[in-house]
């Protein structure tokens, strides 16, 4: 499997999370070429606080050994925020996939430096999906990032 399967997993999660209602961001956890753990941001379906894509997929992932993590690698559609990135960094998550960071972008310097491999993609459907959104709810979108 390549990234850009993996990362329309991811996409295909977002596409879900919007249809649901919500904001268009997806995940996936992948473990030694498996999907392990989907998710799409539910903050809006959950009325949760912290159901951000990359913390839904990991929560469906359930409970791994710290050497799963480490031997992992969690794609999203969209540059994780600092909650999202310091999930990565404490359960070791060594490489993250990101579709883009036009839209936003989280510490990914500070992850880098923490020796985390981050590859963004400027994947053109995950730049339209957020740009669309933003558009149509920018109070929604506004909340979800803590401005």
């Amino acid at each position: 499997m390549t990234d850009d399967v993996f990362l329309q997993a991811a996409i295909d999660e977002a596409k879900a999370g919007l249809a649901a209602g919500g904001i268009p961001i997806g995940s996936v956890l992948v473990l030694d070429g498996e999907i392990v753990g989907r998710g799409h941001n539910q903050r809006v379906q959950r009325g949760s606080a912290i159901l951000h894509a990359e913390m839904d997929a990991l929560e469906n992932a359930g409970r791994l050994s710290a050497s799963d993590y480490r031997r992992s690698t969690l794609y999203s559609t969209l540059s994780p925020c600092d909650m999202c990135s310091g999930t990565v960094l404490l359960f070791g998550i060594p490489r993250v996939v990101i579709g883009e960071n036009t839209t936003f972008k989280g510490p990914e310097e500070y992850t880098q430096s923490r020796g985390v491999e981050l590859t963004v993609t400027h994947d053109d459907e995950c730049i339209a999906l957020m740009t669309d959104f933003i558009t149509k709810s920018p109070e929604l979108w506004n909340e979800d990032i803590g401005e």
